[in-house]
């Protein structure tokens, strides 16, 4: 690793802990040249997802489209970006998982659907209306009416059977 100050590569760690619940190493290093300290990040390179769309166009996976279509679903309501970014990351997890490398636009917004059920019902209905192109306003009763009929599962609440 080369030393941001000086530039010397050769180094030694002298610290190594896990970070973000196990999915990388951080380590602090010293340099052997100038003996500065600095930290690097180790961590898995995930597969590049790429999306197939309804038109058939594929495109790579973007996290921020993401996490951007569920911060618009999620405006305004009691919802904490810890939450957001929890449920973004188990649909990444999901879809590395499941899908292999590739994934239909559907897949991904039924994930999404199924994560605003459980987090908030207007979040919920607002991202359906986008994502199934709702275009009257009896397609937003059908819609709640149809909410009312599901279960919800507590975010806390472990699945029994998947």
């Amino acid at each position: 690793m080369r030393c941001p100050k000086c530039g010397n590569q050769e180094d030694r760690v002298i610290d190594s802990r896990s970070s973000k619940d196990g999915a990388s190493i951080r380590r602090r290093r010293e340099c052997t040249g100038c003996l500065h300290r600095f930290t690097t990040y180790e961590e898995i390179e995930h597969e590049l997802i790429r999306v197939i769309k309804r038109d058939g166009r594929s495109e790579p996976f973007d996290r921020r489209k993401l996490v951007n279509g569920i911060i618009k679903a999620c405006e305004k309501r009691p919802i904490s970006m810890e939450a957001i970014e929890k449920a973004v990351e188990e649909i990444e997890a999901e879809l590395e998982t499941e899908s292999g490398r590739e994934t239909a636009s559907s897949v991904v917004g039924a994930k999404v659907m199924e994560k605003l059920h459980a987090l908030d019902q207007v979040a919920y209905v607002r991202y359906a209306s986008v994502y199934r192109q709702f275009q009257d306003i009896g397609e937003f009763l059908d819609e709640i009416q149809n909410m009312g009929r599901r279960v919800k599962t507590s975010v806390l609440q472990q699945e029994l059977f998947k």
